[in-house]
């Protein structure tokens, strides 16, 4: 009943168009005060130490990362190096728009980032070249899931602080799934573009102007290898390799593509304050949520729940799934990986799966609702390019955003997808 009451107090207070990070504290702070008075005096301590934490410093220098990319010319040059060697392709700036993405979503960590900063470029160019308007935002946004899922990955990080489990670990557990997204959608474009006749112009390729692509690009190509080798291999820690990325980026658009100024790292810094700076409030207020939950012994009620049940570990793995793609629907990555994480991974666990394999999971899932009605923040990013109502946007999206299904099922039914490559690698998988 008291749980009934913090979730009713939860929606009443979204309801009323508060910002979700108030609308969780001021539900849990009225719950404490109606149930555990005595409590009160913590609050203060259990928001500060829920943002304490050296994981939280990669997630904004991953964030600028990504803006010093866009400011300093990486992003472009990334784009024109997938253009030359895609775009003799049938459906060629289909294709490159899916491939920039998972290079992209290698450096930044976040999918929003990976709709503006690559929609901006190709959905004009898109149009230009023949696909209809929806097509083109439509698969600037289903692409962008992967920015969250392909390491490094903002997401995980979040995951990681409240699983427990090893960063490098999970970045490398999301690596499969991101790539398997990524070739389900390349197929897929190539397949729509043939019979609806899309990019119809065969551009003969030229080895000399793709070799120069090639040499322009590699600073920018190199940086996701970069990152997820000195993660994944122990050379640094996760906010050790964010901050090499930033001094890496800084470099690069200063004295090789000598596009950064001082006013463009200035403007990074702002959009990266913001964004990050409201990620860490949700982080904060959703800590208090989770001891609430803790001190009712909800993650232990309905982990028994569950094993009554007498289901199989894949039944309970695909209930799962749909309860996280309808929970990502209505709510942001960030504050549904931390109410959810401490409630279905201790359920998962007594089922035999990872928690590498649930990570992935949840954030392959919650990836898909970046790109669903009525929250999708890649939906809104691609309407503020291109105005295009957020519905034609995601109709565009769909029959793309079915090959992440697709891979979503994959991995939750086969858990190797996700942890024999961090096995391989020497990471424990529990």
């Amino acid at each position: 009943m008291a749980m009934l009451i913090l979730l009713v107090l939860l929606i009443f207070f979204a309801a009323l168009g508060i910002p979700l990070a108030f609308a969780i504290g001021a539900s849990c702070v009225t719950y404490i005060l109606i149930y555990a008075p005595t409590f009160i005096t913590m609050l203060p301590q259990r928001v500060w130490n829920g943002a304490y934490s050296e994981l939280m410093i990669a997630m904004p220098l991953f964030m600028l990362a990504g803006e010093l990319m866009n400011t300093g010319g990486i992003t472009q040059r990334i784009i024109n190096f997938c253009m030359e060697l895609l775009r003799p392709i049938r459906g060629g700036l289909g294709e490159v728009n899916i491939v920039a993405s998972m290079i992209f979503g290698g450096i930044s960590g976040s999918s929003v980032a990976d709709t503006s900063a690559l929609g901006s470029i190709l959905i004009p160019a898109m149009e230009k070249e023949g696909y209809p308007p929806e097509a083109s935002a439509g698969i600037t946004v289903a692409s962008s899931t992967m920015g969250m899922i392909i390491p490094p990955s903002t997401p995980m990080i979040v995951y990681s602080m409240i699983s427990g489990a090893s960063v490098g670990a999970l970045f490398v557990a999301g690596a499969v799934p991101g790539i398997l997204i990524g070739l389900t959608q390349l197929v897929l474009v190539y397949i729509i573009s043939a019979k609806k006749g899309w990019h119809p112009e065969k551009v003969k390729f030229d080895g000399k102007r793709a070799a120069k692509s090639l040499l322009s690009g590699i600073p920018a190509l190199i940086m996701p290898l970069f990152i997820i080798i000195c993660v994944s291999f122990g050379v640094c820690t996760a906010s050790e390799s964010a901050g090499v990325a930033v001094l890496y980026s800084m470099l690069v658009g200063f004295f090789v593509y000598k596009e950064l100024t001082w006013k463009g790292v200035w403007e990074a810094l702002k959009k990266t304050l913001i964004s990050s700076s409201s990620i860490m409030l949700i982080i904060g207020f959703t800590t208090i949520f989770t001891w609430v939950l803790t001190m009712q012994k909800v993650p232990q009620t309905v982990g028994a729940f569950f094993m009554s049940l007498n289901m199989p570990a894949w039944a309970i793995a695909l209930i799962f799934d749909v309860l996280i793609l309808m929970i990502g629907t209505f709510i942001d990555v960030s504050p549904a990986i931390l109410l959810l994480t401490p409630i279905l991974l201790p359920v998962m666990v007594q089922y035999g799966f990872s928690p590498l394999q649930f990570g992935a999971m949840m954030i392959t899932g919650l990836a898909i609702g970046l790109v669903t009605p009525p929250i999708g923040m890649c939906l809104n990013a691609c309407n503020k390019i291109n105005r295009m109502p957020i519905i034609e946007i995601f109709k565009g999206a769909a029959p793309y955003v079915i090959c992440n299904v697709i891979v979503l099922i994959s991995i939750s039914l086969w858990g190797p997808l996700t942890t024999a490559l961090p096995q391989l690698l020497g990471y424990s998988i529990f």
